[in-house]
């Protein structure tokens, strides 16, 4: 069926751009063309930021981008710019900045008016029709008729842009000290809710960086209550809603403190770094839930998030069509009582009491929500099972749900393919198999890492954003540098081919010619040859996604461990230095940093691989919980530091080393491990 309106977005390749290219409103992507029409023509831009998953960017299109009489006005008075944040994350975080600066909060849709230069004087999130056709009203009138006035607010609001991300070079002798970490966290822990985990507060995030850095630390300094806190935020996540009980995957967030009712978008960020933390887990406490988790998610990743090639696609929406056609949130997740009576038969009984078809799993409107709040042995025995026939019959039910679901009309599906994110999961996919023994996620990763080298690498190093095509192709940031460095580095301890070693070392060299700021002794977000925004963001703060400064830190400090001499660790050193001040103050937001920090706190060693049987070896101590080592291994001869002249003739050995500085060899894991307990 033809189309009533088209705009210059149907050239784009973002699902999302892709979504408003028939919008009667003109849109234009970000770019040079759109900024030299505004300047050329004297309009302010209107720049509106979202992307594909999100749940009220659709709303506000079907209330004000979709109406012909918002369109007129958009189109008379400024130039419309539809933003990606997944594939501009660079615009998205200096107007979100901005948007903070005016109002306090944040969120998606952000809409911002500008200047044709692209300084912002004006923003807002979700805005209904009357309201957004009444302040476009009173913008463009105030640019009509006073000019001046929005040029002051516009340079007050460009110089607190530039002001909130100047960071000074700190000094590299006054670190944090281990007492002043636990005061930290003994400040933070008041936050924390003891019944259900996580925070004590509505919508609730996952924060698997926070939750990352918990088990680092916990597992350090034998600190059971934060290990309390810890497994009990993993196993009632596991627990409710937020978790997919039938195939598997987390949604972005609950909108309850009990991880009951998820916002029901399934973003590949979150659970990739949720596969890693779920496998760490299992490695640190051998908990089977944490590896039934780890697992499923995998799977989930597997058969949603992967095309026919070997990348992975960005998210799954929210919404999706009901019975009646109509898009609705849940839609593909929820169920009603009479269905599953219906497929599940004599099952029922036993499924109904462990998932809560009850007034405990409703939802809303007769539907319910899978969760979970008593373990296996519990339900068994109150229907007269053992665990493991109950985990049969709750196998074959989800197996039956899971065929019933795909006849369902899918959510939709952002089929980007963004290198920083699979950069996340191919760190997941090594985590699988080093501490689940996934023999099949190495496989997979090998195929992600080649194909990540292939498409988005240069030879010098140089990385797209996104999958080049002949439509766009977006110069990568430093989120993608440093998400597909620690990937390589980490698929180098599982495969020990030094070429990964090498294209790691390769894109950390690249970001010190074109990233980094030698005023700050950090890195821009953006490379010094890509066109300047109102600014050049430094990237330091942890979000869902880690602070991609602080990532850069902990590769840097790793590559240190590797390339002794090559001056990678006096910058981490002082990337760290620079970030300690930001860090006391508000150690929430730096929870990356923290785990770097702990490197550098405690007894941080170095594992060297020989002989033979090198391999196997290296597996039997790698499925441990390891966070204070890197790993390096060889059959055979080795120009790698820490491998060089350490082959023994038929002997299969591991040396434990601090900086290089080795103990006597170990023939087995369990020596190796007991030097690595002694320090």
């Amino acid at each position: 069926m033809s189309k009533k309106h088209a705009n210059s977005l149907i050239h784009e390749s973002s699902p999302y751009l892709l979504q408003h290219a028939h919008n009667p409103v003109a849109w234009e992507a970000w770019g040079d063309q759109a900024l030299e029409r505004a300047s050329t023509e004297n309009k302010l831009l209107l720049v509106s930021i979202g992307y594909a998953a999100c749940h009220w960017c659709h709303v506000m299109e079907k209330e004000c981008f979709e109406d012909e009489e918002v369109a007129a006005a958009m189109n008379r008075d400024f130039i419309p710019i539809k933003v990606d944040r997944e594939e501009r994350p660079d615009i998205d975080q200096i107007y979100m900045d901005a948007l903070q600066l005016m109002t306090g909060g944040g969120g998606w849709p952000l809409n911002v008016v500008a200047l044709p230069d692209g300084r912002p004087f004006w923003g807002a999130t979700y805005v209904r029709k009357p309201q957004w056709i009444q302040v476009l009203s009173q913008l463009a009138e105030l640019y009509a008729s006073q000019p001046e006035k929005v040029e002051g607010y516009a340079d007050n609001l460009a110089e607190g842009l530039q002001e909130i991300n100047r960071i000074l070079p700190g000094d590299t002798s006054t670190g944090i000290t281990r007492e002043e970490l636990g005061s930290m966290l003994s400040q933070w822990s008041g936050q924390f809710d003891p019944s259900y985990g996580g925070y004590r507060r509505a919508p609730k995030f996952m924060m698997p960086v926070h939750l990352n850095f918990f088990l680092h630390y916990a597992s350090l300094n034998r600190d059971n209550a934060l290990m309390r806190h810890l497994n009990t935020t993993l196993t009632k996540m596991a627990y409710g809603g937020i978790y997919d009980a039938v195939a598997g995957g987390f949604s972005r967030y609950s909108t309850d403190m009990k991880w009951h009712v998820p916002h029901f978008e399934k973003m590949l960020y979150d659970n990739a770094q949720l596969i890693s933390l779920y496998a760490r887990a299992y490695a640190a406490t051998g908990e089977p839930l944490y590896r039934e988790v780890a697992t499923a998610s995998v799977a989930f990743v597997r058969e949603e998030l992967k095309g026919p090639g070997p990348g992975f696609f960005s998210s799954l929406d929210a919404d999706s069509p009901n019975a009646e056609g109509i898009p609705e949130e849940g839609a593909y997740y929820t169920w009603r009582k009479n269905q599953l009576e219906r497929l599940l038969g004599d099952r029922f009984a036993a499924f109904a009491e462990f998932y809560n078809v009850n007034s405990y799993g409703l939802w809303e409107d007769g539907k319910y929500i899978l969760i979970r709040n008593a373990t296996e042995e519990e339900v068994a025995r109150n229907h007269g099972l053992s665990p493991a026939e109950l985990r049969e019959l709750l196998a074959s039910c989800r197996q039956i749900l899971a065929t019933e679901r795909r006849k369902r009309q899918r959510p939709g599906l952002d089929n980007k393919v963004l290198a920083s994110w699979n950069g996340l999961m191919l760190s997941a996919l090594t985590d699988a198999h080093r501490y689940l023994g996934a023999t099949d996620c190495l496989d997979l990763a090998l195929e992600n890492a080649r194909f990540l080298r292939e498409n988005f690498m240069e030879a010098d190093g140089r990385m797209y954003h996104n999958q080049p095509s002949e439509k766009q192709q977006i110069p990568g940031f430093l989120e993608d540098y440093a998400a597909v460095a620690e990937a390589f580095l980490r698929l180098y301890e599982l495969s020990f081919d030094e070429a990964w070693l090498e294209e790691a070392r390769k894109l950390v060299d690249f970001c010190m010619e074109q990233h980094y700021d030698p005023d700050s002794r950090l890195f821009f977000f953006t490379a010094a040859d890509q066109p300047k925004t109102v600014r050049r963001t430094l990237e330091t703060a942890d979000n869902v996604i880690p602070s991609s400064n602080a990532i850069m830190a902990g590769n840097l400090f790793k590559l240190s461990r590797y390339f002794p001499g090559a001056g990678y660790g006096e910058t981490g050193k002082q990337m760290l230095a620079s970030m300690q001040e930001n860090i006391r103050n508000h150690p929430q937001s730096h929870a990356q940093w923290l785990q770097v920090l702990l490197y550098h706190l405690h007894p941080f060693h170095e594992l060297a691989f020989t002989g033979p049987d090198y391999r196997k070896l290296a597996g039997t101590v790698s499925r441990n919980y390891l966070p204070q080592a890197v790993l390096a291994g060889s059959g055979g001869a080795s120009e790698l530091a820490l491998l060089r002249q350490r082959t023994v003739a038929g002997k299969s050995l591991v040396y434990v080393c601090r900086e290089g500085s080795c103990q006597l060899p170990a023939e087995d894991a369990e020596e190796a491990l007991r030097q690595l307990m002694a320090g």
